[in-house]
């Protein structure tokens, strides 16, 4: 929001005759918004947006599913940092090669915080997919100065329920964010002679334990079998658990 000195400055480059396309490329502020500064210069007031977790009675998200699958994201590959105007960032980085990725997560950060606007920022093979508000702190009480990885990494009561209750969306956004859907491939001798074979695999990958255990505990509430692969990657390999991956996650697109 531009406050009323910036507009003021701006009307009076358009009151000295000058196009709104030519203030526009100077100021970098829209057209749109310099037609209608000429009608109402004063900022209207923007109600209060209610926060589920900080109100009287603190309650869960509106939209749970959405929530769980976005705390997924945010675990893998988001971040919650201060503004200095008072708000908090929350950034969501996804890679270019998946689309459906980016929409996903515009759309669970949207349902989420609805009062809220998404935005992508192109970065080099990426995007960042950020929304700003006063309550993203409330809503992932995980964030905290430094990496992830090297603090502790925990859920509150409220978290875990809804994890509990949407556990494939919580999965999904873990898998999303930091996991993959690979064909593996091996060899094994048949008839003395070596002979190669295919298999779906799926691997989680983030160098926080706390992280790989949220997972992985919620991996064994859904009947879903793992090992881990090695320091940092836990894997689903068995047919009967990467079908039900299938079935609920799928290669990201």
């Amino acid at each position: 929001m531009y406050d009323i000195e910036t507009r003021q400055r701006a009307l009076a480059l358009v009151d000295q005759g000058r196009s709104l396309s030519s203030v526009s490329k100077e100021t970098g502020i829209s057209r749109y918004a310099l037609r209608s500064w000429q009608t109402r210069i004063e900022p209207r007031a923007r109600p209060a947006s209610a926060c589920c977790r900080c109100g009287p009675v603190p309650r869960p998200p509106d939209d749970p599913a959405a929530y769980a699958y976005l705390l997924g994201l945010y675990l893998g590959d988001g971040c919650v940092s201060r503004q200095p105007s008072g708000t908090y960032a929350l950034r969501i980085a996804c890679a270019d090669a998946w689309p459906g990725l980016i929409t996903a997560c515009r759309d669970a950060m949207k349902s989420v915080r609805p009062e809220n606007s998404v935005c992508v920022v192109q970065k080099a093979g990426c995007v960042s997919v950020a929304g700003t508000s006063r309550h993203w702190a409330c809503l992932f009480p995980q964030h905290g100065p430094g990496k992830k990885h090297e603090r502790e990494i925990s859920l509150e009561p409220w978290q875990q329920q809804i994890v509990n209750t949407h556990p494939w969306a919580f999965v999904r956004g873990l898998v999303h964010s930091d996991g993959c859907r690979i064909t593996n491939w091996a060899t094994r001798p048949v008839r003395g002679r070596p002979k190669r074979y295919e298999y779906p695999r799926y691997f989680f990958t983030n160098k926080s334990a706390d992280i790989r255990r949220l997972y992985t505990d919620t991996l064994d509430r859904l009947g879903v079998s793992w090992k881990q692969a090695n320091a940092q990657n836990v894997s689903v390999a068995r047919k009967a658990s990467v079908a039900l991956m299938d079935t609920h996650i799928g290669p990201k697109y």
